[in-house]
């Protein structure tokens, strides 16, 4: 492709060289770099593109797109933009010449509930005879195809050659997850969505956006976003910020819930630990749901693909069917097998309202008493460790304070934040163990008849985030382990 085809829709000056080139690739790795690509150099949270461009030069790259001054050696086109994170968007888009071949592109956005709710969506659209393809905290897959792209939201560039194998697959259909970095980083600036789906917000990632008030006016991008024929957006009319979703949204409004009459409203719910039931009403019909996905939160995640099935134009039977097959999500409130008489969930609750979610359905379906070994992951927001340690203590009847994806910090400073929390609730029962597997162990050994284990925080990851270091560790896998023993 032509340099000057990419740069289309582009602002670019070009500061060197000449750009009537061929471009054989688009990279912001500079590791990835080869002959003839261009590389485009983004101002990371910890490593600086900028820096790395004179190696991209000496590996081959024909041109560089930068937004400060470098420099490299003779020979390449240096181009500068105003902002290349945005700019990396455009060139992605243009790069693989998207043309979306019919694909339609839903965006699901909220700070819990994506992950299970884009599968539901996925298993929605699958039943009803739609190959549909799936981007998001777990994998990018299409099929057979299955890859890892390392974000919840990846990258334009991953994104972009992401909806270009669907286009090549005759996917109909991608569902993905819509991070508030993404939005805010540009990487989907570009995309076409078709339908947005926010699932809730609460507080997280204020490391990042410092305030809820950014945080929101960051989601609400997706909204804007969603303008076109055929397109719509499903809003959860239960959640406190709806009404500020409702107003970003520019086409169709689709709103589901149980606490008040909507499009969309589920009703006579009930739960236990083999699964839940409801029925939604739409249009006058009520349908009766028995799903394997457990709780309250499981109601509304599978409430917000329902509506999004029935948008596309599912057939309620048909969506019943699937939402009916689907046995959970990995790492999503997943049972460990075992053959005690006591059970333990692996749950990716890391936020206070997420860890809030399980626990209030587990005393719902406990017999006995609930233990939860928990953790904080360092290097994010401070301010919510209290906030999970008072919740944990209020639901509980034992806690284990853990390490959970420490990072830089010190784990012993993170449990440390946590324990003023759990010291709000009277005569919480707490014990610090700060190797994770020891704690899981303990909680194991503790368990008797009736007992519902919690081990909440990492859920489907299979990694330990220690200093520089990424440690095997699978939560499922250790428990296990003990259950076994």
């Amino acid at each position: 492709m032509k340099l000057t085809e990419l740069f289309k829709g582009v602002d670019n000056d070009i500061i060197s060289g000449d750009p009537d080139i061929e471009i054989s690739g688009v990279q912001y790795d500079s590791r990835k770099v080869t002959p003839g690509s261009l590389f485009v150099c983004i101002t990371g949270f910890k490593t600086d593109g900028h820096s790395f461009a004179a190696e991209a030069v000496t590996k081959g790259a024909a041109a560089v797109l930068v937004e400060k001054t470098v420099v490299v050696p003779a020979g390449a086109v240096v181009i500068h933009t105003s902002n290349t994170r945005k700019a990396l968007a455009a060139l992605a888009r243009n790069y693989y010449e998207q043309a979306e071949h019919g694909l339609r592109i839903i965006g699901v956005t909220g700070t819990n509930g994506k992950t299970t709710t884009t599968h539901l969506i996925k298993a929605i659209l699958e039943e009803a005879g739609k190959k549909t393809a799936i981007l998001g905290t777990l994998y990018a897959k299409i099929g057979d195809i299955e890859m890892d792209l390392g974000r919840t939201t990846p990258e334009a560039l991953e994104i972009e050659e992401f909806i270009s194998l669907c286009g090549r697959e005759k996917a109909e259909y991608l569902v993905m997850e819509v991070s508030s970095h993404a939005l805010d980083l540009h990487r989907v600036d570009k995309i076409p969505f078709n339908a947005a789906v926010y699932t809730n917000l609460t507080q997280d990632h204020l490391d990042y956006h410092q305030n809820m008030d950014h945080y929101l006016q960051t989601k609400l991008k997706l909204f804007q976003m969603v303008d076109g024929q055929d397109s719509y957006s499903i809003i959860n009319a239960d959640d406190q910020y709806a009404d500020y979703f409702t107003a970003a949204a520019l086409g169709r409004c689709l709103n589901y819930g149980v606490n008040r009459a909507v499009d969309v409203q589920a009703g006579e719910l009930s739960f236990n630990l083999k699964g839940s039931s409801f029925k939604f009403h739409y249009q006058g019909k009520a349908v009766s749901i028995n799903m394997h996905l457990i709780g309250r939160f499981s109601v509304y995640n599978a409430l917000a693909a329902i509506t999004c099935g029935l948008a596309e134009g599912v057939e309620p039977k048909v969506i019943k069917k699937a939402i009916e097959k689907v046995q959970g999500v990995s790492g999503r409130f997943e049972q460990v097998p075992s053959k005690h008489d006591f059970t333990v969930i692996v749950d990716y609750a890391h936020t206070p309202d997420g860890l809030e979610n399980i626990l209030n359905t587990s005393r719902q379906i406990v017999e006995n008493r609930l233990i939860t070994v928990f953790g904080c992951g360092g290097d994010r927001d401070r301010t919510k460790r209290p906030l999970m340690g008072e919740i944990a203590a209020r639901y509980s009847d034992f806690c284990i304070v853990t390490s959970d994806n420490p990072r830089s910090e010190e784990p012993e400073s993170i449990i440390a934040d946590i324990v003023p929390g759990l010291d709000q609730v009277e005569n919480s029962r707490y014990a610090i163990i700060v190797d994770r597997r020891e704690a899981i162990r303990h909680a194991i050994n503790f368990g008797k008849k009736g007992d519902l284990i919690i081990i909440a925080g990492k859920g489907h990851e299979t990694y330990q985030l220690v200093k520089d270091q990424v440690l095997d560790f699978d939560d499922r896998k250790v428990a296990a382990e003990f259950l076994k023993g």
